[in-house]
């Protein structure tokens, strides 16, 4: 009887130990994956182009964020240069002083980086701007060998100690006790957009493979490509969508060149073929230094993303860093005076820019005589690139100023021009532009920032139809006469680059630029119009109406052969010169859209108001809260949210402890019984 009284307490003890195992051992399992997570946060911009005034606000926004996360690292996706009359005067100087002072940790090169090869037969400036970079750069498909200025600053090896103004395939960083692998890649278009001279650019799919696998056999499971490829860009030269595609084992990309306003990160989880990969993440910051991306990520043990949450931060809405705006003001005071300094241009009468508000016409619904000017600036240098180009279209709601009569300065260039979009040439068919002149005009008479100037063509609608089908008439000038436009025949014209990606609503610019039929020029806007303005017109300027744009209101139209004869020559013909370096990128300017291509700028919204940018972009949502990422895209997918471990613990604790308080009860009460026997 004894006996089997021992064996009744031992089996009841044994019970409660195993009891007390399965509650404990999970529990504990669990904490030991969980203490494997590791999240990092990083900062980035993009496509600043000399936009040096908001640097100051800029470094505030940083510095807050590393009060928040002193580890988080920060990159720069390239295009320092080209853009504002900083640049024209100090070659990246003036932008280099205030990136110094922010702690890069890398930049990779953008296309405008090689603005200056041909003018220096080499990249003196961009050799300058290197070397005195207290930061590494990266050039993972970028060939310096052959530049004189360059190779001697480029050292070709994946490190774990870069060094500050040299240049790397890829480097190695420790946060927090983890490696985390980076590389770079420049657009390959680079070659036909810039002026790269003897500098070359390797397929950006195999040298971001060859990175991958160099980090992995350094047992480097977290990997980050900082990019200027673009998010969606031509997909002929690649872009970030398809690099996450492509390539396995890239967790994050950093991006630039597009000017992409990605509000919420992007995860790919599929490969070219449809099928689930490990998940990568994709961001990317606007443009023109006016917002900051931030950007928290989570890998579980093994280096694979669960979780991540992103937002832009509105730089503009931040105080300047004191310091960093006493090293901006010697810069900014020439600046200013620069822009005072005449063009070498004059304007014979003043050309105005009318609104409807205190006018009988509009920039924005009638043919003005500086939308003439624009877009005939427009179609003479894009034919010194692309000399079939026969059309150009300038979208009102980018012509922000007028020019007064006399002397033209820089600085009413640039008002007029202010965004500084990129021209870039598109291919299409007389039907597609019947269309997108239906769109141009579908609110005619009231105003639309989307109502199309025109150069090389001219076109009748009526007002009175209904939109959709108001076009009347269209012709193209050709050899000095116009014909009518054929829907079947295809026609290379020019526009800016927001137009050309869908801005304002065009659908059929949208869907040429997915197809890959708009290919960058190579120029910034307000510098083509300066170099029309003095080069072509011989510094006098003194466009006149034309009737390229013509509302019926109801009448018969004319055919050309019975219209009085133009009142200025006809547009000279422009040879075909050599071809100069000068500068590109996919930027989405005058109206700035989100990924998704949606208006988000205000018509009736000045200079003054950074043209329509959305100012809530600044999520604020804390890494732990995040329930995934908003698809922009078809071939992305919704981010996971991070794991909500502070609850799971919790409950498991709670659970397994009135198991315990209950064993142990049990346990007490059997030895009690088993005493008393």
């Amino acid at each position: 009887m004894k006996g089997k009284k021992h064996f009744t307490f031992l089996l009841s003890a044994i019970t409660t130990l195993v009891l007390l195992v399965s509650i404990v051992l999970p529990a504990s399992t669990y904490a030991e994956e969980n203490s494997d997570s590791f999240k990092l946060t990083i900062m980035h911009m993009n496509d600043t182009h000399a936009h040096a005034d908001l640097l100051p606000n800029m470094m505030t926004a940083i510095k807050e964020v590393r009060t928040e996360d002193p580890e988080a690292l920060l990159f720069n996706a390239g295009d320092v240069f080209s853009g504002t009359l900083y640049f024209n005067e100090y070659h990246g100087k003036a932008d280099l002083a205030l990136l110094n002072m922010m702690d890069l940790d890398a930049m990779v090169f953008g296309n405008h980086e090689f603005d200056l090869g041909s003018s220096e037969n080499g990249h003196k400036s961009l050799s300058e701007f290197v070397s005195a970079a207290k930061f590494p750069l990266l050039g993972t498909n970028v060939d310096f060998s052959s530049d004189a200025f360059m190779n001697k600053l480029v050292k070709n090896e994946f490190t774990d100690s870069p060094e500050d103004g040299k240049v790397f395939d890829g480097m190695v960083k420790e946060v927090n006790g983890e490696k985390i692998g980076i590389f770079g890649l420049t657009t390959e278009d680079t070659a036909n957009i810039s002026s790269p001279v003897n500098v070359k650019f390797l397929n950006y799919i195999k040298e971001a493979e060859r990175a991958v696998q160099a980090f992995e056999e350094m047992g480097i499971n977290k990997i980050v490509a900082v990019t200027h490829l673009g998010y969606d860009s031509n997909p002929d030269f690649g872009n970030d969508l398809q690099l996450a595609t492509y390539v396995d084992g890239i967790d994050i990309v950093v991006g630039g060149h597009s000017h992409t306003q990605l509000s919420e990160p992007v995860v790919i989880n599929k490969d070219e073929k449809g099928t689930e990969k490990e998940p990568t993440v994709v961001v990317q910051a606007y443009q023109y230094s006016q917002l900051l991306g931030k950007l928290q990520v989570e890998f579980d043990g093994n280096g694979v993303v669960n979780g991540q949450a992103g937002q832009l931060i509105d730089v503009a809405s931040k105080e300047e860093d004191s310091e960093a705006a006493a090293i901006l003001a010697p810069y900014k005071e020439k600046i200013t005076e620069l822009s005072t300094q005449e063009s070498g241009a004059i304007a014979k009468k003043t050309l105005a820019n009318p609104r409807l508000t205190d006018s009988d016409v509009s920039v924005r619904a009638n043919e003005t005589e500086l939308g003439n000017l624009v877009t005939d600036a427009m179609l003479a240098k894009a034919k010194e690139r692309y000399p079939e180009t026969v059309i150009a279209f300038q979208n009102g709601g980018g012509i922000r100023a007028a020019i007064e009569e006399g002397p033209i300065t820089i600085g009413e260039i640039i008002s007029v021009l202010p965004f500084g979009n990129d021209p870039v040439v598109v291919e299409l068919s007389g039907e597609e532009i019947k269309q997108i002149l239906e769109h141009s005009v579908s609110q005619a008479p009231a105003e639309s920032g989307g109502f199309l100037h025109v150069a090389g063509m001219k076109f009748t609608y009526d007002s009175t139809k209904e939109s959709g089908s108001r076009v009347i008439s269209m012709y193209v000038k050709v050899n000095g006469e116009y014909q009518e436009i054929q829907a079947n025949q295809k026609y290379l014209v020019t526009t800016n680059n927001f137009t050309a990606k869908g801005g304002d609503g065009f659908d059929v610019f949208a869907k040429a630029y997915q197809e890959g039929r708009v290919q960058d020029i190579g120029e910034i806007d307000w510098e083509q119009l300066r170099k029309y303005m003095v080069e072509d017109l011989g510094g006098v300027v003194d466009p006149v109406l034309e009737g390229r744009i013509t509302d019926l209101l109801g009448t018969d139209p004319e055919t050309p052969g019975d219209e009085e004869e133009e009142v200025t020559p006809e547009e000279p013909e422009v040879e075909n010169p050599e071809t100069g370096g000068n500068e590109d990128d996919s930027s989405d300017t005058d109206n700035p859209t989100d990924a998704t291509g949606s208006e988000t700028d205000d018509d009736n919204t000045d200079i003054g108001d950074n043209a329509g940018i959305e100012n809530d972009t600044e999520l604020e949502q804390d890494v732990n809260d995040n329930q995934g990422s908003k698809e922009t895209v078809s071939n992305s997918s919704e981010g996971n949210a991070l794991p909500n471990t502070a609850t799971s613990m919790y409950t498991m604790l709670l659970v397994g402890g009135i198991l315990l308080v209950a064993g142990i009860g049990f346990l007490v009460f059997r030895m009690m019984k088993y005493s008393k026997a």
